[in-house]
């Protein structure tokens, strides 16, 4: 019960030092080989892992949903987002789209897993946006170039793989512990990050501290941290009540910036905030225990 009623929480703020350590990773490597390597040492660390707690192994099948699904939540959504920001697409915006990715979701979510998604649901997705949209709009001012038809088209590519990911994840993997399957999904990441790497960049790292601070961190703290978590919230929750978490990113990530580094965090920023954080509370609600026991 204590970790159904933190792992919400939790997750929320792993999942926004993701983009800190991406300010501090990128100037000091190309994006498919960082996320590559990053994918490569986490599925060797749950290899060990896997070992010292003689954990079940996923059958063939699940396996290969498992990898597949990786490819699609990590490989394609983290792929495409460090892609278009390293090709000139603004932080801001790319966060704006992003925050589609509750809405997408929940679209899916009851095209192909048929859950029913109430009204109050449905305006709180839609809240949680307007939010979202609040705390980047300071953000979005400073557009310049960056905008292309390639850099949107990743952005928008990446979002929908993170929402597909997650659908399969639900729909095909049930039952099989989440360190394998943790472990097969990083296998597919790995092995697509890679090929885009060796198609597209150069491979060079410049050993920093930033860069082995920022790599420790992204593997330890979001690879596997977080995403054991959020493998957690899929198995035991409705896609679109979870994936509405994803709406109070933005601000976290907004309050880690100015603490880190400075940005300024104006008024209206801190209301699109609270109005994310209601929209997350009125797509995450219950029905009243009366109402579902009159059922």
């Amino acid at each position: 019960m204590t970790l159904a009623r933190l792992a919400p929480a939790v997750f929320v703020v792993l999942w926004a030092t993701g983009f800190i350590g991406a300010r501090y990773a990128m100037p000091w490597s190309e994006p498919f080989s960082f996320l590559a390597v990053r994918f490569a040492i986490a599925f060797a660390l749950l290899g060990v892992l896997m070992l010292v707690l003689s954990t079940a192994r996923a059958g063939w099948r699940e396996a290969a949903h498992a990898a597949f699904a990786g490819m699609l939540m990590h490989g394609i959504y983290l792929g495409g987002v460090f892609w278009a920001i390293r090709h000139g697409m603004p932080a801001g915006l790319s966060a704006l789209i992003i925050g589609l990715q509750p809405l997408i979701t929940a679209v899916m979510a009851g095209l192909f897993l048929g859950e029913r998604i109430l009204p109050r649901h449905w305006l709180g997705l839609a809240v949680g946006f307007a939010g979202v949209s609040i705390v980047l709009w300071p953000k979005l001012g400073s557009i310049t170039g960056g905008v292309t038809a390639l850099t949107l088209t990743a952005s928008v590519i990446s979002v929908i793989g993170m929402s597909a990911g997650t659908i399969w994840q639900k729909r095909f993997i049930t039952g099989v512990d989440l360190v394998a399957v943790t472990l097969y999904q990083y296998l597919g990441a790995t092995m697509l990050m890679a090929l885009g790497s060796m198609a597209t960049e150069t491979r060079v790292f410049v050993p920093t501290v930033d860069l082995v601070l920022a790599m420790v961190w992204s593997v330890l703290v979001l690879s596997i941290g977080a995403i054991l978590l959020l493998m957690y919230l899929i198995r035991h929750g409705e896609m679109a009540k979870v994936a509405s978490l994803f709406y109070l990113v933005p601000a976290c990530t907004a309050v880690m910036a100015w603490l880190l580094f400075g940005e300024e965090l104006s008024t209206i920023q801190i209301l699109g905030m609270v109005i994310a954080t209601f929209g997350v509370g009125m797509a995450t609600a219950q029905r009243p225990m009366r109402a579902r026991a009159s059922r």
